[in-house]
């Protein structure tokens, strides 16, 4: 049967998972209902299998060809040399490089830690090994045209579901202490519930074990943006109140199964982000009737009572885990001095940060701001939900890329507000990387396929004491996320001209001695992941931009350190207390 017809057929159906199944040759039992234009309705009852429904849904998937899990090899004592701004070789000689000297006042604490993040569908792989079963960015990237510019997938991605081995071993080499990764929950629940894919749950335990071999600490992410398609089309996903249940058994497996083992977890990551892929394109996903423009909210609002259960389950299996969820932004500058601007501002911070960072670290609820808009739509968290989402961070951990300068429309925040059809409606703010007279921007550009991302490293004290102040974390920050694409880096064809980023390189030295700024003005800054471990799918860019501390040559997925890597670790070492 055509593709299309079958998607039509099973268009909105209610798909249930068997709980008898087994993976990867599990069943599902399917009801597929038509409604034709008489007075009833067509209803039939078949078995789908997890390979049947990737079939169905997303297609023919790349493999490579390395496919068993790989041993790491000892590291080469050559790829550990760092660059000649921090090595100086006997010879040859001649080379004079200005003496950076230490600042004696400032140091990273002792417990401070410092890492590098990466995430399942960017990085693993082997999207359909081991019965893992389809996500929706399967079929964003296999499906909808050109939703990723590149029309690359995550088929094959890094190949870390065989070689994470070696990457740990990797990153042990070069002296990072702590890796984040984040777990497939299609590859646990290949259909989002139901039965368990026991063989998923053993590769992350050799992960973690792996981890605890070579002195790295592991972080976990529950979700990091790759929903199982199966919940996308039985009920739309975070769009629905039934995501709160499935994503707290969810959590119930995997800390019950790993919580003796890894101490620091993050539920969701930043939902930001993923709840404003919502609307999802058409005709691809189960449709819904709840208007665009509220879209990204039901799925915040949901995404908060599923942080907040997973959260509360963590902390009664074991009082003594670390768990919180990933915000993201960057300050927001004032363009001017006038008050509309200053007002603009207080918007931007509403429906950004404060979305999530004030109900579960001040209020149990929503800011004002944000208030205003939701309340026409959303339902009140009740008493026991405020109770539930409040306090329900341990640290807050922010992936803090960047900053913008944020101004009030042309046409005014009221006639913004009072015109829904406005372009930067609801949240009636604008926001710009150059500074008023339009002629110096805030820093310099990353690669042209992340116009949202200039180096804006001078913001960064500022910008966390701000966090400090305004939400009072009782744990600290977390910079959880941080880094910058290198411009152009895709077009460089020599190894040598790729592994020299000197934007990137220069980018965390500075974040980093911003970070000590702030430390030594008494913000409680707790540790830092670079993102990102290496070049990997940068969701709708593809691997046209890049992000990695190390470069990974696709076509044989060998890896090698960039010059990156080497200051991000250095800088550490020189301030770390002793």
């Amino acid at each position: 049967m055509a593709f299309t017809a079958v998607l039509a057929l099973l268009a909105g159906a209610r798909l249930a998972v068997s709980q008898n199944s087994s993976f990867p040759t599990s069943t599902a039992a399917a009801n597929a209902t038509q409604t034709s234009s008489g007075t009833g309705s067509l209803t039939t009852t078949f078995e789908l299998s997890v390979d049947d429904f990737w079939d169905i849904y997303v297609g023919p998937v790349s493999t490579f060809s390395i496919n068993t899990t790989v041993e790491p090899t000892a590291i080469p004592s050559s790829s550990l040399i760092p660059p000649p701004s921090l090595y100086y070789p006997p010879f040859p000689g001649g080379q004079q490089v200005p003496l950076q000297t230490k600042n004696e006042s400032w140091q990273f604490p002792k417990d401070f830690w410092y890492g590098v993040a990466g995430a399942a569908y960017q990085i693993e792989g082997a999207v359909k090994a081991e019965g893992r079963g389809p996500s929706i960015w399967d079929v964003l990237t296999h499906r909808v045209t050109n939703y990723i510019v590149t029309n690359d997938t995550g088929d094959v991605a890094d190949n870390n579901y065989y070689q994470y081995k070696e990457d740990i071993a990797r990153i042990a080499a070069l002296g990072i202490k702590t890796y984040s990764f984040s777990i497939s929950w299609s590859r646990i629940l290949p259909f989002g519930s139901g039965t368990v894919n026991e063989a998923a749950l053993a590769h992350y335990d050799d992960l973690i074990d792996t981890c605890h071999q070579y002195g790295v600490t592991p972080m976990a992410t529950l979700y990091h943006w790759d929903l199982p398609l199966y919940l996308q089309n039985t009920y739309g996903g975070w769009l629905s109140d039934s995501i709160v249940a499935d994503f707290t058994e969810y959590a119930r497996i995997v800390f019950n199964r790993y919580h003796s083992k890894v101490h620091y977890w993050f539920t969701i990551n930043e939902p930001i982000v993923f709840c404003g892929f919502y609307p999802l394109p058409q005709n691809y996903f189960k449709a819904t009737t709840i208007p665009d423009v509220e879209q990204p909210y039901w799925c915040g609002h949901h995404a908060l009572l599923a942080h907040s259960s997973a959260y509360r389950l963590g902390k009664s299996i074991n009082s003594s885990l670390s768990i919180s969820f990933k915000t993201n932004g960057g300050y927001k500058i004032p363009r001017t001095d006038s008050s509309a601007d200053a007002d603009a501002v207080q918007r931007a911070w509403a429906f950004n940060e404060a979305w999530f960072a004030d109900p579960v670290f001040l209020t149990g609820d929503y800011p004002s701001l944000l208030k205003d808009f939701v309340s026409g739509f959303l339902p009140d968290f009740t008493s026991e939900q405020i109770a539930q989402i409040n306090g329900s961070g341990d640290i807050f951990a922010h992936d803090a890329y960047t900053s913008d300068f944020v101004m009030a429309p042309d046409s005014g925040i009221a006639a913004c507000v009072a015109n829904s059809s406005n372009e930067l409606y609801p949240g009636c703010y604008n926001t710009t990387k150059l500074y008023a007279g339009d002629y110096w921007a805030i820093g310099p550009a990353g690669d042209p396929g992340t116009p949202w991302l200039n180096k804006a490293t001078d913001w960064v004290p500022v910008f966390l004491k701000y966090i400090q102040d305004t939400w009072k974390p009782r744990g600290g920050i977390a910079v959880s996320e941080f880094g910058i694409s290198e411009p152009y880096e895709e077009l460089r064809t020599s190894l040598p001209s790729i592994l020299i980023d000197p934007l990137r390189s220069q980018y965390y030295v500075d974040y980093m001695q911003a970070i000590l700024i702030a430390l030594s003005e008494g913000v409680n800054v707790v540790g830092t992941l670079a993102w990102s471990i290496y070049d990997n799918l940068e969701w709708t860019s593809g691997y046209s931009v890049k992000f990695g501390i190390q470069y990974v040559n696709l076509t044989t997925q060998e890896r090698y350190f960039k010059a990156s890597a080497f200051e991000y670790v250095n800088i550490i070492e020189k301030y770390l207390e002793k």
